[in-house]
């Protein structure tokens, strides 16, 4: 048993009662704890650890994930070009007549251009080739573009006459104004609005439910849905107020999109609201994420000099963080671009000394371009750091090639630099944009080997027993959870995730191959191999 715990940190056997950890130790004193009722269970050689504390995901999308066509690419999908993308969609054309007529709408996930052969955007065109009868959405493993056929291009509004929106790109054919069907940012969610508006509640609440349940099968007991619509808010509350959450679900509404916004510290049958999200920038993969310095290469048809952009502009970056220290609201803040960081990091400090009492634990989310002054900021305004070190291994051959170039690639997601200052950091999945594969996330946090075997930034790789902590006690403490999870103590609630092997003793370029065995939530297995 790996406990987390450093004055305690491996222990043989733990007492479970009423779902809390009664004592953790040696087997002869944790066994006088039992009686005639005790229910004894032996590992047979596995490990257990602490439930993993979800820093940042998506709980909903990943729902909607499962039901979609897979395109993501090697090793967790076939989306190596266009046509295996065409032929993954037509499969699942085949495969999900139920879903197509529940749905009214072809849905693919995970699509890569970084990784597709031809190494562009598929086109409206090539998804007609699918279908024009239904409207089709591909969605890029970002999150934040996608292409839609002309159906759903035209169900969407968007036409040769649609100017970009604010936040948003239309990408258009060569020397035209007609869309090619690619979208980018707040133009691609405009596209998802048609579709996400015509579910019926019921296939909200599946989504919730299957996005859960995925998760806890990747030892997750406790689970995020890190930026949350009234849609899925709504239907969050439903499955909760039916007793159908397995894991604890922490929500946090996009707060320049929901209103009211009700934060609560206490799950009610395992949910709740932990504070809001703000989203200042896009993806460095997609190549919409705001730089301070230009791309290493720029996307087809933009000067060298293109930067990326902001989601929202600088004054609505500082009223909304000015608003949650105000209320006193946790804000997770989505910023991977240097530039949006910065803004971040103003307003932060603005909020800090006008509300210099406020306690509400700020998280910025992914700071894949964090540069070494940035981390001092950081530490200086006690910004948690949740960041995405599964980059590396996805992304980081792209990032290195294509998007920032060898040097600012090496630093992405620069873990080593917050150990240098003793600092806190949660390493997540970001799922669906990758699958809440708490293995990955550990290989990658501590190896930072790309898909073609080279080490991003050897310099921030991190020992086993951090990278643990980084999945488990301090993404406890990102969420004020600190004192009931995140470690195997007397007091603490028994969420468990079981290994199939101890990973502080596997080589470290294994770790992606242990599995979880079981998932344990309050002494109950919520997931089983």
């Amino acid at each position: 048993m790996l406990t987390i715990d450093d004055a305690n940190p491996v222990a043989e056997a733990v007492a479970v009662a009423n779902g809390r950890i009664l004592a953790v130790g040696s087997e002869a004193a944790v066994l006088t704890t039992a009686d005639a009722d005790t229910r004894h269970v032996d590992l047979a050689g596995r490990t257990l650890l602490p439930g993993f504390v979800d820093s940042h995901g998506h709980a909903y999308l990943i729902g909607l994930q499962a039901i979609s066509a897979n395109l993501l690419p090697p090793p967790d999908g076939q989306g190596r070009d266009i046509p295996s993308l065409q032929a993954q969609l037509a499969a699942w054309i085949e495969a999900n007549p139920d879903t197509l007529a529940r749905l009214g709408w072809i849905i693919g996930f995970g699509y890569d251009d970084s990784q597709l052969a031809e190494r562009r955007h598929p086109t409206r065109q090539e998804l007609d080739a699918i279908s024009t009868e239904h409207p089709i959405v591909i969605i890029h493993q970002s999150g934040h573009l996608g292409v839609g056929n002309s159906k759903a291009l035209t169900l969407a509004g968007i036409t040769v006459e649609s100017d970009n929106p604010p936040g948003g790109v239309i990408r258009r054919e060569d020397g035209s104004r007609q869309p090619d069907g690619v979208l980018e940012e707040a133009a691609f969610f405009n596209l998802l609005l048609p579709f996400i508006g015509g579910l019926e509640d019921a296939m909200h609440d599946s989504l919730v439910v299957a996005g859960t349940q995925f998760a806890a099968s990747f030892g997750y007991t406790t689970v995020q849905e890190g930026r949350a619509m009234q849609q899925s808010l709504d239907a969050m509350r439903r499955v909760a107020e039916r007793g159908e959450l397995t894991v604890d679900l922490v929500a946090y509404p996009d707060m320049l999109a929901v209103q009211p916004i009700d934060p609560s510290r206490s799950y009610k049958k395992r949910y709740r609201v932990g504070g809001v999200k703000l989203t200042i920038d896009g993806s460095p993969q997609g190549k919409t994420a705001y730089l301070s310095e230009p791309y290493f290469h720029p996307p087809h048809g933009l000067s060298m000099d293109y930067r990326g952009y902001g989601a929202i502009d600088e004054a609505t970056v500082m009223a909304s963080v000015e608003r949650t220290f105000a209320n006193g609201w946790q804000l997770l803040c989505h910023a991977n671009g240097d530039a949006a960081i910065d803004q971040f990091i103003d307003a932060v400090r603005t909020a800090r000394e006008r509300h210099p009492d406020v306690e509400v634990r700020p998280v910025l989310i992914h700071g894949q371009t964090l540069r070494r002054d940035q981390v001092d900021a950081l530490q200086e305004l006690a910004i948690f750091p949740s960041l995405f070190p599964m980059h590396t291994f996805y992304w980081g051959d792209w990032h290195r090639e294509s998007v920032l170039g060898p040097t600012r690639a090496d630093n992405i997601s620069p873990t080593g630099w917050l150990l240098e200052r003793g600092m806190m950091f949660g390493s997540h999945h970001d799922a669906p944009v990758a699958l809440p594969d708490s293995m990955r996330v550990l290989s990658a946090t501590v190896t930072r080997r790309s898909r073609s075997g080279d080490i991003l930034g050897p310099a921030h790789r991190v020992p086993v027993a951090t990278a643990l902590k980084a999945l488990t006690l301090w993404p406890a403490w990102q969420h004020f959870e600190e004192d009931a999870k995140g470690s195997i103590e007397p007091g603490k609630l028994a969420d468990f995730a079981v290994l199939s092997a101890n990973p502080l003793e596997v080589p470290e370029d294994e770790l992606e191959r242990i599995v979880v065995e079981q998932t344990i939530k309050e002494d109950r297995v919520i997931y089983r191999r």
